[in-house]
């Protein structure tokens, strides 16, 4: 039985998307998110023409991350903002582009400690819906106005990259 018997996400076709923020390379078994977050959050200020007030936890995984698991395969992690075309991008910080397309956006309430909710999401709702994860677009994490870290009231939004089954 699963611990989010209510995975029903919602459906959009997203625009392409600049975020401005700051990146590290990372695995499972070497996590440096809360490394990356504290540099972040120091400067987060400097970027201009900010898009809202959503924060942005960003992974970009290789291609056979899924298929060939291990704790140890590394990907890459950004904290960032939306921003205009046009901002600058402040010293030591990097753009990413983030591709149009489909995602599956599940509104998710707890800590972020806890990874069941994604593992609910890649192993019950993905294979049972109708759409194959698109490794080519990153995941997102929309940290809104209701984020809280590791509280167990903390909310968010995880986005899942997601592209039709195709059928024969």
């Amino acid at each position: 039985m699963s611990a989010f018997p209510n995975l029903q996400p919602r459906l959009f076709d997203a625009p392409a998307r600049r975020l401005v923020g700051q990146r590290l390379v990372m695995s499972r078994e070497h996590d440096r998110t809360a490394e990356l977050w504290r540099a972040f959050m120091a400067r987060r200020w400097e970027m201009e023409e900010p898009i809202g007030p959503n924060l942005f936890s960003v992974t970009q995984y290789p291609s056979a991350y899924f298929a060939s698991y291990s704790p140890r395969t590394e990907f890459c992690k950004w904290a960032a903002l939306e921003v205009s075309a046009a901002a600058p991008v402040p010293p030591n910080m990097q753009v990413l582009t983030v591709p149009a397309g489909r995602y599956a956006i599940f509104d998710y309430r707890g800590s972020s400690l806890d990874p069941r909710i994604f593992q609910a999401i890649l192993t019950e709702w993905l294979p049972a819906s109708d759409f194959l994860l698109d490794n080519s677009r990153p995941h997102l994490e929309v940290l809104g106005p209701g984020y809280r870290n590791a509280d167990p009231s903390s909310e968010e939004e995880i986005w899942l990259p997601v592209r039709p089954h195709l059928t024969p």
